[in-house]
């Protein structure tokens, strides 16, 4: 059954299709390659997005504040974006990952007993008001660098209005 021809079958197909790969790879390299010859890492953009940056175009419009937002912010919309927090965090008064969120707005920073926090988040401030909370979720990294909390943050102020009133409504 196994014999020389159709070793020499098995031996051929590889090599076709190693050829077939590698000559897809060439042309493939040849038709989208952006660098030149000889100039090593150097890259020229294909077309340029004018912002206006270079006349002065001035600041970025930016949205409503935290406070107008969370004024308007729905604790039923927050539930759901609160979700992303309860991989660590619970709302029963037992800790996690991380600590209890029940009655978190208005607690002291670093106050739940039981909990080893790593000192980091005194640098948001003394209690957790709405304005720090909103501040700690946007990016808890940057705003308290040496932080346990691995979450990246809720980069849309809407999201982040909305489960702070979720958390308030939850009391203590």
């Amino acid at each position: 059954m196994l014999d020389t021809m159709t070793m020499t079958k098995v031996v051929g197909a590889f090599c076709g299709a190693l050829l077939v790969f590698l000559l897809g790879n060439w042309a493939a390299e040849a038709l989208y390659h952006v660098g030149e010859e000889g100039h090593g890492d150097e890259v020229h953009q294909a077309y340029v997005i004018d912002t206006g940056a270079e006349e002065g175009g001035g600041e970025a419009e930016e949205g409503p504040s935290f406070e107008e937002v969370f004024a308007e912010a729905d604790a039923g919309r927050g539930e759901r974006v609160f979700g992303k927090c309860r991989a660590c965090h619970k709302i029963d008064g037992t800790n996690a990952t991380g600590p209890h969120l029940d009655g978190v707005v208005g607690r002291e920073i670093d106050s739940v007993s039981g909990y080893d926090y790593s000192g980091a988040l005194e640098q948001v401030g003394d209690v957790w008001s709405p304005e720090n909370l909103n501040h700690f979720l946007t990016n808890p990294r940057e705003a308290a660098p040496g932080t346990k909390m691995g979450f990246a943050g809720l980069k849309d102020v809407e999201d982040r209005a909305n489960v702070i009133a979720y958390l308030d409504s939850l009391g203590g």
